[in-house]
């Protein structure tokens, strides 16, 4: 049933969703209108949001562009393509290749979403170079385990409310991660995902005369020096100077999580390059890595400061606010989580930033729940669960998943597209009932 769901789902996208860029056009758009008709905003009042925000995200968006370089360049070691290498030889068919790198998305986003990213591409690559199986389902698989992140260890929302001192103490106080990450309600949510999500992957593989193989893009090689060679050259063939610097950046990972350090996106981006220093051996090996890596990361560069002027425009307009609010209306202690859900989930394909949407979202939960005598933690995940859930959907995080994989975004939010009404039954039900 679900492969001929799919199918409709899969031709509708290709055929009417535009480019990611044209599609940030379009939100764009659609924010600036929205916020001048319904929160009665004057155009040029709207224009100054847009442009005062623009290049809020210009960190941010060196993160991603970061997590795209140096996950590339760690995965195209040796060492590191050995072992994706090994693990994509336990698949056995292609319905096992799409069971097996959804598993592994899954198990890496819950760990934490940039590694998530990476890792779920990378080994969709490796798959598709053993394995005769549908590229965009596999890339699409790959990025389902994405679901995940927010109800898991790097869930900003949860870690965010558990710290001394957040924006909304004086309101919640600091809610504990065993309210909220590791709830028996968040722990099962996670579980059937773990269940899910494969099996619909799986269960939407189309027919082998259907399927739209790929055949990954050669890596770049590092042809060897001929000839008598300059200082300068037998510098950038040495190991020496790498080993140093990668096994002194090792040395600060190591003092970091024995300090009690946390893995947010700076340190997995540092631990990616520092790995890949040492483990290319020699800079002329990691510098040819770098220059096929870092040629998708064109989407990610032009594209962020328009999602960072759309969330200026609906936090700034009021729009976030009057959408949270709405939702709140409608909604009943027992209801309310489910209600924050989708509130989160709309909002999130305007303000995709689970840290953002809280800032928006909290001001008006937090007292709706206490009104109602809901649990606050309940209602603070379920919008966590909400900015994950339409994820599924946005291409503002597909974007490094993409540009490794060499898709467009088009390629693979058909399969999503099931996915997430698939996942949202799910989440919701969870969320209303457990």
């Amino acid at each position: 049933m679900l492969n001929r769901l799919s199918r409709p789902a899969v031709r509708l996208v290709e055929r009417y969703l535009p480019d990611a860029y044209l599609l940030v056009l379009l939100l764009t758009l659609v924010a600036a209108a929205s916020a001048v008709l319904v929160e009665r905003q004057a155009p040029i009042a709207v224009l100054r949001m847009w442009g005062g925000g623009f290049w809020s995200l210009l960190a941010f968006s060196m993160q991603m562009l970061l997590v795209l370089a140096t996950g590339f360049m760690l995965a195209s070691t040796p060492l590191v393509k050995g072992w994706l290498s090994r693990l994509a030889g336990l698949a056995r068919g292609p319905g096992g290749a799409i069971v097996l790198v959804s598993l592994v998305s899954l198990a890496a986003s819950w760990v934490n979403w940039g590694f998530g990213l990476v890792v779920g591409a990378l080994f969709a690559r490796e798959l598709a170079a053993q394995v005769r199986v549908d590229y965009r389902l596999l890339v699409a698989s790959a990025y389902s385990g994405f679901v995940v992140w927010h109800g898991g260890l790097a869930g900003s929302i949860p870690l965010t409310i558990a710290t001394e001192g957040h924006f909304m103490v004086d309101s919640m106080g600091v809610v504990p991660t065993t309210r909220t990450i590791f709830a028996p309600y968040n722990l099962a949510i996670v579980a059937l995902l773990f269940i899910v999500v494969p099996l619909v992957n799986r269960w939407m593989l189309p027919p082998e005369d259907e399927a739209v193989l790929h055949a990954p893009e050669p890596e770049a090689s590092t042809p060897p020096r001929s000839g008598a060679t300059s200082p300068a050259e037998r510098l950038e063939d040495s190991r020496w100077l790498s080993w140093l610097v990668g096994l002194a950046g090792i040395g600060f990972l190591a003092d970091h999580f024995i300090g009690g350090g946390g893995l947010d996106l700076n340190i997995v981006n540092q631990a990616f390059l520092m790995l890949a220093i040492v483990l290319h051996g020699t800079p002329r090996r990691l510098l040819a890595s770098l220059q096929q890596a870092v040629r998708g990361g064109a989407g990610i560069v032009i594209q962020f400061p328009f999602y960072a002027g759309i969330m200026a425009i609906m936090v700034d307009s009021g729009l976030a606010a009057t959408l949270s609010q709405g939702f709140v209306s409608i909604a009943t202690e027992r209801t309310l989580p489910f209600w924050s859900f989708i509130a989160g989930g709309v909002l999130n394909l305007f303000v995709p930033s689970g840290g953002g949407q809280w800032a928006v979202q909290a001001p008006i939960m937090v007292p709706a729940a206490e009104a109602l005598g809901a649990d606050v933690a309940r209602v603070a995940m379920g919008v966590a669960w909400g900015d994950a859930w339409t994820n599924l959907v946005q291409p503002f995080w597909a974007l490094p998943v993409l540009a490794l994989a060499g898709l467009k975004a088009r390629d693979i939010m058909g399969f999503c597209l099931v996915q997430m009404l698939v996942t949202g039954l799910v989440i919701g039900a969870c969320l209303l009932w457990l």
